[in-house]
């Protein structure tokens, strides 16, 4: 793959990549530094890359280690008691949102890459570094737990 070709796949995954930052980390500056390092990893390391058609899962990949390193670094950082206001996405249910963002991050990535991302279950499988049954095992899980969390929230 060229260094042009390789630029212009990546800037496809741009919005992707914000997506699944979204679902992992709350500060938005942290979802910044975690695209901008994932981005940076990855233009290093373009030449390992043997599959060009796995370039989503290959980068996602190195995106989700980046949130995981980010993730480990603010666990021992001062917590600030103000929370960053949550921006709700254009024509997001908030109710929803809330819930799928309340999910572990073990079964609200599957979620977002399957369901938001309109990847496959393999290649969900790839990204995350998982079985693929595993994949539809969280996914189902996350649905079941989506639907009661759901059926609460809509009886009050």
């Amino acid at each position: 793959m060229t260094d042009e070709a390789f630029a212009k796949a990546i800037l496809a995954l741009t919005e992707t990549m914000y997506r699944v930052c979204y679902a992992q980390l709350r500060q938005q500056a942290d979802r910044e530094d975690a695209v901008q390092e994932a981005l940076k990893k990855a233009w290093e390391k373009r030449r390992t890359l043997r599959d060009e058609s796995a370039i989503k899962p290959w980068m996602l990949r190195i995106l989700m280690n980046e949130c995981r390193n980010i993730q480990r670094k603010n666990r021992w950082e001062t917590v600030n008691n103000q929370e960053e206001r949550i921006a709700y996405p254009q024509d997001a249910d908030r109710t929803m949102h809330d819930l799928i963002l309340s999910l572990p991050d073990k079964l609200r990535l599957p979620v977002v890459l399957v369901f938001m991302e309109g990847m496959t279950g393999a290649q969900a499988a790839k990204a995350l570094a998982i079985p693929q049954g595993t994949v539809h095992s969280r996914i189902h899980k996350a649905r079941q737990i989506l639907k009661t969390k759901w059926e609460e929230a809509n009886r009050e």
